[in-house]
């Protein structure tokens, strides 16, 4: 198991980092044969009005699948300890899902999908450039999954919303929790004013409405 620990307003001291260590390696003990790599991030917030000042954030990666969480709490030990257990919970989590889903799968035939050449010229006149003011670029890998999929994804990386390409659609979507319990999903709207019409099978875990934006958290849209 490769393991990087960073630390921002604190020094990792060689007992926090071979208490991380400690702490992780138990976490992953029984998942050793799916984890290829642990980032963690300690943090101490310097604003004297937060209480909860020490942050662990721990992303793991298995098998192309990211687990992430985190924990804040006054002491930078106990939020390890914290997150070491929500992690181990995580693990357990997906590799019980992955198994189920591989004893129960089936035997599906393959789809030939059929090449088409790329256009040379992507951008026709215009002329490549950046916006005005670039805080941060991310690029990542968007294969397509269906919202279940997704809602998993969501519950595994412990943040808010998860961005995703819907295979039934083919469009980039947002699956989110919503402020008063529940997931919502944000779909593109088609010429007509409604959304996609291949979203209809989610009513099982999802409401149909029209959310507002308020009800998603501006700071992460």
């Amino acid at each position: 198991m490769k393991l990087l620990i960073q630390g921002n307003n604190i020094a990792v001291t060689e007992a926090i980092h071979n208490y991380v260590k400690e702490k992780l390696e138990k976490a992953v003990r029984h998942f050793q044969n799916i984890t290829t790599k642990v980032d963690v991030h300690l943090s101490v917030a310097r604003n004297p009005r937060i209480s909860n000042s020490h942050k662990a954030e721990v992303t793991v990666y298995a098998n192309g699948t990211v687990i992430r969480a985190q924990e804040s709490s006054e002491d930078l030990y106990a939020s390890i300890d914290l997150v070491a257990d929500k992690i181990a919970r995580q693990l357990r989590k997906y590799k019980e899902k992955h198994l189920f889903k591989k004893v129960h799968a089936q035997v599906k035939t393959g789809e030939v999908i059929e090449e088409k050449p790329v256009d040379e010229n992507l951008i026709g006149d215009r002329q490549p450039e950046l916006p005005p003011e670039v805080v941060r670029m991310k690029y990542f890998a968007m294969p397509p999954m269906s919202v279940e999929e997704a809602l998993d994804q969501l519950q595994m990386i412990d943040h808010d919303f998860y961005v995703f390409r819907n295979s039934a659609s083919e469009e980039i979507n947002v699956i989110y929790i919503r402020n008063h319990g529940g997931y919502g999903l944000i779909v593109p709207r088609n010429g007509n004013g409604n959304g996609n019409s291949n979203n209809g099978s989610t009513h099982v875990i999802l409401e149909e409405e029209e959310d507002s934006l308020a009800e998603f958290p501006p700071a992460q849209v």
